[in-house]
């Protein structure tokens, strides 16, 4: 684990006033169940998203096609909320005008140094529908290796960004993500997913 990563530690906890949150609102919704039933809900929103934009970001998954054999890109970060490094596909929030694609082959290169093209994009999919709104696409992001921007990436993180990227055997994830459990890291649900499914595959010969 990368210094910067090790050192990230959590100081304190404790509400929120709502005059100074920036990113995210809890609201209260009042709601009729299936039997007429008027009930209510907690849930988080992000204040983020664009006006006229159907998604708050995206999630990217990124092959890289080496000598070895396919590898998937990954990245490690600390998150506060869990107080854990994590490991994650490249991501980030859509700007305002962007399409999903245009913004997984910008957030790709600030995150990560690799040069794309964006081949294939998810449905809309909601990370945790239970809690809050946020949603995102997955979008399918090619690297040309051969290329000499992609020979030497290196990452245009701002300031507070802290990410450290790395790749793993496609063929292997599930492995790869169960002993990075054991290493200490926790494992984004994009990644498991990808690894579950893959796991799947394999299981039922598809």
């Amino acid at each position: 684990m990368s210094p910067s990563q090790a050192n990230s530690k959590l100081i304190s906890t404790g509400p929120l006033d709502p005059a100074e949150a920036r990113w995210i609102r809890l609201v209260k919704q009042t709601y009729n169940d299936p039997l007429g039933v008027e009930r209510t809900w907690e849930s988080a929103e992000r204040q983020t998203r664009p006006a006229n934009a159907e998604i708050d970001g995206v999630g990217i998954v990124t092959i890289l096609n080496k000598p070895t054999g396919p590898e998937l890109l990954l990245q490690k970060q600390y998150r506060p909320p869990i107080d854990k490094v994590v490991i994650e596909v490249p991501a980030g929030l859509i700007d305002a005008g962007e399409t999903p694609e245009q913004c997984a082959v910008r957030e790709l290169k600030e995150e990560t140094g690799y040069v794309g093209v964006a081949e294939q994009t998810s449905p809309v999919m909601y990370n945790d529908p239970g809690f809050c709104n946020t949603n995102l696409n997955m979008v399918h992001v090619r690297v040309d290796m051969s290329l000499p921007e992609n020979q030497n990436p290196k990452p245009e993180l701002e300031d507070n960004e802290f990410i450290e990227c790395f790749s793993v055997p496609l063929a292997s994830l599930f492995e790869e993500t169960k002993r990075l459990e054991k290493e200490g890291y926790a494992i984004d649900a994009r990644v498991g997913t990808l690894a579950e499914g893959m796991e799947l595959m394999k299981k039922w010969k598809l």
